[in-house]
Formats: structure tokens, sequence, C-alpha cells
């Protein structure tokens, strides 16, 4: 019989391992402070910026109809234009995500005028899966911007919401 110490012990380890787990995605950043993000789709590109420099570069996959502005829900593209990082998702579906504030208010104006949904939900998040980059999974988003889940997390630290992102064609 297993004795009562040797089982909290047990049950006391495997829940500090379950919780590290869920704590090793959010990581903390000290560097110099993210002013802007540059987004270049067809260079399939995530550019974050300093004052003074270049801080880091991603890869990145994109919508899974990557060509033009996204305009409507359900079309598969990725805004194109200039937004802000608005909210952020620590329960992501996607493993962790940062929102875009699409749609701004003349993408709300196109897609009325069409008597259409402009669609909603634009984040830069994680991969799809564990062990899948989605970098090399192409353009398999509704409209977001996926890069790993190891990407996402030191995005995720750097980034603070109100930061403008800029999306190029």
């Amino acid at each position: 019989m297993i004795s009562r110490l040797t089982r909290r012990t047990a049950l006391l380890g495997g829940a500090c391992a379950f919780l590290s787990g869920c704590a090793g995605k959010f990581r903390s950043y000290d560097g110099p402070a993210v002013t802007r993000l540059r987004l270049f789709k067809k260079r399939r590109l995530l550019v974050v910026e300093g004052r003074e420099r270049t801080l880091r570069t991603y890869p990145i996959g994109l919508g899974f109809a990557p060509v033009g502005h996204k305009q409507f829900e359900g079309d598969g593209r990725t805004p194109e234009g200039s937004y802000v990082i608005d909210r952020r998702n620590p329960d992501s579906k996607f493993h962790l995500s940062i929102g875009i504030s699409y749609p701004n208010t003349a993408d709300v104006a196109y897609a009325a005028a069409a008597g259409r949904h402009p669609g909603s939900d634009i984040f830069i998040h994680g991969g799809p899966r564990r062990g899948v980059d989605p970098t090399d999974v192409r353009d398999w988003t509704a409209g977001c911007i996926a890069v790993t889940d190891r990407q996402i997390e030191a995005i995720y630290a750097m980034v603070r919401d109100g930061t403008p992102i800029e999306i190029y064609a």
C-alpha cells in the first residue's frame, strides 16, 4: 500500500509539473520598447521595431487567400492598412494571441455599402497544433497572421496594447 506521504508527494509533483507547463508560455521582456510593427504580406515577414532599430523579424503565415485587402467576413484575406494592437488572449486556442483593431471605420463602411459584414477577430497567433510550424503550412488561417508558438510567446511579451501595426501588400 502506498503511504500518504508518497501519495501527497506524487500529487504535489504532478501539480507542479502541470502548472510549470502552463506558466511556460508567458515570457518576460526587458529590452527596448516596441514602437511599431510592420507586416509585409508578399514577403511573409513581420518586423518588430523599436525607436532606433529593428528589434526582431519573424516569418509568418497568412489567411488562406493572401492576396488583397480583407473586405468581408469569410474571404480568407488578411487586412492591409493601419491598425493597432488592441487586445490580448492568453487562452487562445492558438497558444497565445494579440488582437489587431480590424475592422476600422473605413472597413466597416466598405462592407456596409456592399450589404456585407467586414469580419472581425484578426489576431497574430501561434500555430495550429503542437509540432507544426505554421510558417511551413502557409496561408492556412481565416485572415490572421500565424507564427510559431515560441515566436508568439516573444511577441506577446514585447508588444503592448496600443502599438501601431502597418500591414502592407
